[in-house]
């Protein structure tokens, strides 16, 4: 095996490696929680807010026990990206078909800023979108999209940029190590839901510009970093990216139809288009920094 290997962002040294070894043997009590709060202490492992890299140093830990170089204890709930029990909410599913100025003025809010909106921003994206809800990886912000009298429209998500694209980093043009430098700079909008029933012309656009308007912002204020862009991948087969492209999203290219856990060239995923917003005029200046 060559050393060090690249997990997470972060070269892993076999020392390292020996080090969780260590605390495993040493602390047969701990779970995997407190595994990585230790690591990222003694790493020094942080965000650029001082918070503790928690969740990436859990998935880091993942990846070592799949490669056979650590044993975990055993997982006492869901983990970054699977499925974790989801309480029902009461939806209010009567149909709404009408213009966009009878509904207004819709309403944005940040579910993270309170717990039962968070609740229903869980219940709502693993119900009703096709690619469901797992916890994400990483930095992340969630939106729930509200109506008139409350009603709930639809959810917007937001979290960490893809590794590798090629169309986009030849688009940016910057060399692997500035990339894996920046990266923290980009986040991806991994879904968007505009509920079932709700039929009203050019929401999707409005209240994607609209977010898009405050994200930077929020993102600064609860990670204590910046953002400059960001990148979503619309799935062909499904839908039209229409509106991405009324918010003026740019169209960058298509993915190759691999998953980015297809090292054997065999895994065949829906093709999709890699459209990009820069939220700055020097996003490019800042990328390439």
């Amino acid at each position: 095996m060559d050393w060090p290997l690249k997990i997470q962002g972060r070269c892993v040294t076999e020392l390292e490696v020996a080090e969780v070894r260590m605390l495993l043997r040493n602390h047969p009590s701990w779970n995997r929680s407190r595994l990585s709060r230790e690591l990222c202490a003694r790493w020094d492992w942080r965000r650029p807010d001082g918070q503790i890299k928690d969740m990436a140093c859990r998935e880091l830990l993942r990846k070592l026990e799949f490669r056979a170089l650590i044993q975990l204890p055993p997982r006492q709930c869901p983990g970054p990206g699977r499925s974790p029990t989801i309480e029902p909410v009461e939806i209010d599913r009567s149909p709404i078909s009408c213009s966009l100025s009878d509904i207004k003025p819709v309403k944005i809010v940040n579910a993270r800023d309170c717990a039962e909106y968070e609740k229903a921003f869980n219940y709502l994206v693993k119900e009703y979108h096709y690619l469901s809800y797992g916890r994400p990886v990483g930095q992340n912000m969630k939106y729930l999209i509200f109506g008139l009298n409350e009603r709930f429209l639809g959810c917007l998500l937001f979290g960490a940029a893809a590794w590798k694209i090629e169309f986009r980093d030849q688009w940016i043009g910057w060399q692997p190590d500035v990339r894996e430098r920046n990266l923290g700079l980009i986040c991806n909008n991994t879904r968007f839901l505009i509920l079932d029933w709700v039929n009203v012309p050019h929401l999707a656009s409005h209240v994607l510009g609209a977010c898009l308007r405050r994200l930077s912002q929020d993102w600064k204020a609860r990670y204590g970093s910046d953002i400059v862009m960001v990148e979503t991948f619309v799935d062909t087969t499904r839908y039209l990216g229409t509106c991405y492209k009324a918010a003026n999203w740019l169209k960058l290219g298509q993915t190759k139809g691999r998953s980015r856990q297809d090292r054997n060239n065999k895994l065949k995923v829906p093709i999709k288009d890699i459209l990009v917003y820069p939220l700055r005029r020097d996003f490019r200046k800042l990328l390439l920094a």
